[in-house]
């Protein structure tokens, strides 16, 4: 239970970063997957742990995975920059509302009533966090963008879903922070950026503590927590993120932010407990 909770309360930090550091979302996202790929294998290394595909099909699937990671942290970080670290976080938790519309036709399963009912609260939640229909408003573009981030996420889940059967989650996280690192280069000579001192060493905090090292206490913590209980708990992210960016950021969250977070989090917390009971 500690070890999931610590996992969880590093994802919820790494929110915090897209305002720690002034580079562009590709260079954050770039430094994050190089600091975590490098981690990563050394924990898969201590863990005596086969590093390798099993066939050329294999890796057609694997690579792709890095490029959706790519984009959806890309539009994560870019979302929070924009807007405010509430806001990024809350709309990337509604990533169970594309999951509940894709998952049936993927795994061929039944969409239920609770499912729909699952979807259009989290709907509503959205809804709230809107201030206006207009994306000259940054926090409308924030949300856009954070929605955006949501959708490859639950992308992201449902095509992993399909690899754990094959992989361990730790050999998968690492190849997917290999190719999003190895996509997002060439990107980097698009703009114009300059790195610090304390930039490398925000972006190795991200990358080792945030991504890698929460990774593998979550995966480890999955050996003795039962994987629904996990998911519960996940749904603390989001809250760590804003008592932290308040703490430390100064940010206030709108009523009507917290209104929609609640809406979003409540309901994925209940279809999870749901899920648990049957």
């Amino acid at each position: 239970m500690l070890e999931i909770h610590s996992a969880v309360f590093l994802f919820g930090l790494s929110g915090l970063f897209g305002k720690f550091l002034s580079l562009p979302p590709l260079v954050i996202v770039f430094g994050r997957t190089i600091f975590a790929s490098i981690s990563l294998i050394l924990i898969i290394i201590c863990l005596k742990k086969p590093l390798t595909i099993k066939s050329g099909k294999e890796f057609k699937i694997l690579a792709p995975l890095g490029i959706i990671l790519a984009v959806h942290w890309v539009t994560f970080f870019h979302s929070i920059q924009i807007s405010t670290v509430a806001v990024g976080l809350l709309t990337f938790s509604s990533y169970p509302l594309f999951v509940t519309v894709m998952e049936p036709y993927l795994f061929k399963e039944k969409l239920t009533l609770f499912d729909v009912l699952t979807a259009i609260l989290i709907l509503g939640g959205i809804a709230l966090i809107i201030p206006s229909f207009n994306l000259s408003n940054n926090i409308t573009r924030g949300v856009f963008w954070g929605i955006l981030s949501g959708f490859t996420f639950a992308v992201l889940s449902l095509l992993n879903r399909k690899c754990v059967e094959t992989y361990s989650p730790l050999i998968i996280t690492f190849f997917q922070n290999s190719f999003a690192a190895l996509v997002l280069s060439p990107f980097l000579f698009l703009e114009r950026w300059e790195i610090q001192v304390k930039d490398i060493f925000l972006l190795m905090a991200l990358g080792v503590f945030c991504t890698a090292i929460a990774h593998a206490l979550f995966i480890k913590g999955l050996i003795h927590v039962k994987t629904q209980l996990a998911s519960i708990i996940s749904g603390l992210e989001p809250v760590y993120g804003i008592v932290f960016a308040l703490i430390l950021l100064g940010e206030h969250p709108s009523f009507r932010t917290l209104m929609g977070g609640i809406l979003i989090i409540g309901t994925t917390l209940l279809a999870t407990l749901r899920q648990i009971i049957t």
